[in-house]
């Protein structure tokens, strides 16, 4: 099997893979609490890599206290592979501790074919790595609409569908949002900040040729008005999208590992899900996405291997079977889409489909060399208009403002030699 022996592997001290550290592969796990539990990663990564690779020894650590960046590289013990979120980390852990590598001799040696992956998560994955390519997508956590069927049932209206307008979907807000004896129920709720930064119109909150907020804009404008009616209709006030499960609100977007969780943890709830409502001029796409991703550091001794492990974890075979265990995977295949959740009974009679019904928003590229932060999109809307009452135009500006003056600090620090993490 490719890659067994790993004595052609950069940087390694013998060529015929007899070194005794030669063999080890070191993973690191910096996101998914799922990878927490030794078990789990055996069953969703580390069962693959043995199968495939059984003269490698697996070593795997969870970032947890002791186990940091920090803790590691003090220790000397530097992974080979880091699985992390692609966007915002990628300079706030991997840049920050100079860990980065760019992996695209890699892809071009190992004939690696990019354009099987989510072009999306590949645009984003670019961007933050200053149009290099520091890391590879390797699972999503994806948005979708969950709507409470026993609601709907009783008021005698048609369940929302795939690629509903946010218009049609405020019709249906309207009519489900309601007092009735004591109880009121919340017709819809979506997390304003989450719905900005991955925004499905791909409007840039980062300036892609300057570094200044690029919010004041009409584009942001009609975002911001877009689900703020929502929270004005009468009863239905943001609080938060997780009370969902406690029966009492006919709507809601949320990531599906929440929606996976409800469906263990509420056995009665009767539940169903669909995509998450699309504007008019962007019929096709749901949110950007959110992405963990698989990193090479740039001081792992077994570098060839290491691609070679995470281009057979990024196979349509154990894509399929991680998504029967319901793993979004970055793979553009209907079979691995079609297999989610297989492994999860609750899930059976649901409507996966869709998940998968529309694209992944593109991320607005940045011109590289720019200062990165990771802007506070979520104070657009808490403080300033659930708090303040201010209208969005006001709203936009005085973030915008914020936005600015992060970047010129941020700028400021990195020259006089800090490390520029301080807003991200």
């Amino acid at each position: 099997t490719a890659g067994q022996t790993s004595g052609t592997a950069e940087g390694s001290n013998a060529s015929d893979g007899t070194d005794s550290g030669d063999n080890e592969l070191f993973f690191y796990t910096a996101q998914n609490k799922t990878y927490e539990d030794e078990a789990s990663f055996d069953r969703l990564i580390g069962q693959y890599i043995r199968k495939k690779f059984p003269d490698i020894t697996l070593k795997h650590v969870h970032w947890n206290d002791g186990t940091r960046y920090e803790d590691l590289i003090a220790k000397g013990t530097i992974p080979d592979i880091v699985l992390e979120e692609t966007y915002r980390n990628t300079h706030r852990m991997i840049e920050k501790f100079g860990l980065e590598y760019d992996m695209s001799d890699m892809v071009k040696k190992y004939n690696f074919d990019i354009k099987q992956l989510d072009p999306g998560s590949m645009e984003k994955t670019k961007t933050a790595s200053d149009g290099k390519l520091y890391a590879l997508p390797f699972e999503l956590n994806d948005y979708v609409l969950v709507y409470n069927k026993d609601l709907f049932d009783k008021y005698g209206v048609d369940y929302p569908k795939d690629g509903m307008t946010y218009d049609e979907i405020y019709a249906l807000a309207q009519k489900m949002t309601r007092q009735d004896g004591d109880i009121t129920y919340k017709g819809y709720q979506q997390h304003p900040s989450h719905y900005m930064y991955y925004n499905q119109l791909s409007e840039p909150v980062l300036d892609p040729n300057e570094d200044k907020g690029d919010l004041d804009s009409p584009e942001w404008l009609k975002i911001v008005n877009n689900i703020r009616r929502f929270y004005e209709i009468p009863g239905n006030q943001f609080t938060t999208t997780t009370d969902f499960p406690k029966g009492q609100m006919a709507m809601s977007v949320d990531v599906i590992e929440n929606v996976l969780n409800w469906s263990v943890d509420y056995p009665d709830l009767n539940f169903d899900i669909a995509s998450v409502p699309v504007f008019p001029e962007a019929p096709a796409y749901k949110y950007q996405p959110n992405a963990n991703g698989l990193f090479i550091t740039k001081e792992s001794k077994h570098k060839d291997l290491a691609f070679q492990v995470i281009q057979y974890l990024l196979s349509d075979e154990v894509q399929e079977a991680r998504s029967r265990d319901a793993l979004i995977s970055p793979l553009n295949s209907e079979a691995v889409q079609q297999a989610f959740a297989q492994n999860i009974p609750q899930m059976k009679d649901k409507h996966t489909a869709g998940i998968f019904a529309l694209k992944s928003a593109m991320p607005a590229s940045r011109k590289p060399g720019l200062t990165f932060i990771n802007p506070p999109v979520q104070q657009v809307f808490q403080p300033n208009i659930f708090d303040q009452s201010k209208d969005s135009s006001t709203a936009l500006r005085v973030v915008n403002e914020m936005i600015d003056k992060q970047l010129a600090e941020t700028k400021a620090a990195v020259e006089a030699g800090g490390d520029g993490t301080q807003y991200q």
